[in-house]
């Protein structure tokens, strides 16, 4: 029996999936994007077996689809039938793309040059899975990619009955729709219309993390990968801000400086109260206590989470910007997908102040951790982490 199956490196945001496969082309050999898929395929196709065949022809499918459909974005901007509101959009984006070139040394690929339509909210769907009683996410290993805490797919339907199987066995599961991803450079990423519906700041803030992750990339540690973009994200949209005003400084600023000061605080405020609830989940799952009396407990710390959100909803005047999140089932899968972005953003943040606030520092620094064994560099994130006092003052 012969099986056709291919996978090539792929990032979902909200979460993330990476395959990236760590060999060197030829001198002089350059692949346009059908070939490198084709090798890639052929390659895998020798080293995996036919059970996974479905999962990763949906992975081919899904991503041909945009290599084939996308266009350039100045094509579209040219184009009369496009209307006003999309084309802003995607100036901004080449506008922070080009910041992130010049003002936070992030690679310069064409990447996010072209654009595509994918008709839906969201362009991939990403399965977490952890135990009933942990916030240890499951990991998926795959060949040359390593092993992630995600298993991504193009069709909802598909993650979804995925979860469900996962489900069955006990497990508490998520399935969280991305609206972006990243090749790492090996494939020229196009905007999204998925990326576009957001603010010009949240827009330039998407690019800056999509591109951090081209900038670095450690095997099996996604933890480290996501909060380390995370923080140039957040870096990067304070320079932005910044810049902007300075290129237009007869403008009144002030109410996007309110906007986006507000916005920081709700997302500290939202991060603490899953923080907490992590926490004293944590300790429950320390205990000895019967697993009857454990799940009851655990359900009540959820329920009281959902209370706290409400609180603070009060306090924001209003602002229902996460109740999407709390729509959903409440379980460890949820949490555990948080804390992928953000548990070692303090860290970073210690390491770029040590870096003098150069981002070419910053980086030699964050490649060095990187290059350390897997229990080393979880050592020493651990310790920046625990550097900052109070715990969490930085996020």
């Amino acid at each position: 029996m012969v099986c056709r199956v291919g996978k090539w490196l792929t990032r979902y945001n909200n979460d993330l999936y990476i395959m990236k496969f760590y060999f060197s082309k030829p001198a002089g050999l350059y692949l346009n994007a059908s070939s490198k898929i084709l090798s890639v395929t052929v390659m895998l196709a020798l080293l995996t077996g036919c059970s996974t065949v479905g999962y990763y022809s949906q992975i081919i499918s899904g991503h041909m689809r945009i290599v084939i459909g996308k266009r350039p974005v100045d094509e579209i901007v040219a184009d009369a039938n496009v209307n006003d509101k999309i084309k802003h959009r995607l100036q901004v984006a080449q506008e922070a793309r080009q910041f992130a070139i010049d003002n936070l040394e992030l690679p310069d690929n064409n990447s996010y040059t072209s654009f595509y339509d994918t008709g839906r909210g969201y362009v991939t769907w990403n399965v977490v899975a952890v135990d009933e009683f942990s916030f240890n996410p499951k990991k998926w290993c795959f060949p040359i990619a390593g092993c992630v805490s995600y298993r991504g797919y193009y069709a909802e339907q598909d993650a979804q009955r995925y979860a469900d199987a996962l489900q069955e066995e006990g497990l508490d599961v998520s399935v969280n729709g991305a609206t972006a991803y990243s090749t790492l450079g090996w494939f020229k990423d196009p905007l999204l219309n998925t990326m576009l519906s957001r603010s010009d700041p949240a827009i330039a803030a998407l690019l800056f993390h999509e591109l951090a992750h081209q900038q670095l990339y450690v095997t099996n540690d996604s933890k480290f990968n996501e909060s380390f973009a995370s923080f140039v994200e957040r870096e990067g949209l304070k320079r932005w801000q910044e810049n902007e005003t300075r290129k237009n400084p007869q403008q009144d600023h002030s109410r996007m400086t309110a906007e986006l000061d507000a916005r920081k605080a709700r997302q500290k405020d939202f991060i603490d109260l899953l923080r907490g609830t992590r926490d004293d989940l944590a300790e429950l799952y320390e205990t000895d206590v019967e697993v009857e009396v454990m799940r009851k407990m655990k359900k009540q710390r959820f329920e009281k989470m959902q209370e706290e959100y409400e609180q603070l909803k009060v306090a924001w005047n209003g602002y229902g910007g996460y109740d999407n999140w709390f729509s959903r089932e409440l379980n460890n899968a949820r949490l555990a997908s948080i804390a992928t972005y953000t548990d070692y953003v303090p860290a970073f943040q210690v390491l770029f102040e040590q870096s003098g606030g150069s981002f070419e520092k910053f980086y030699s620094a964050t490649q060095e951790i990187a290059d350390l064994q897997p229990e080393e560099r979880t050592t020493v994130m651990d310790k920046l982490v625990a550097s900052v006092q109070p715990s969490g003052a930085s996020q």
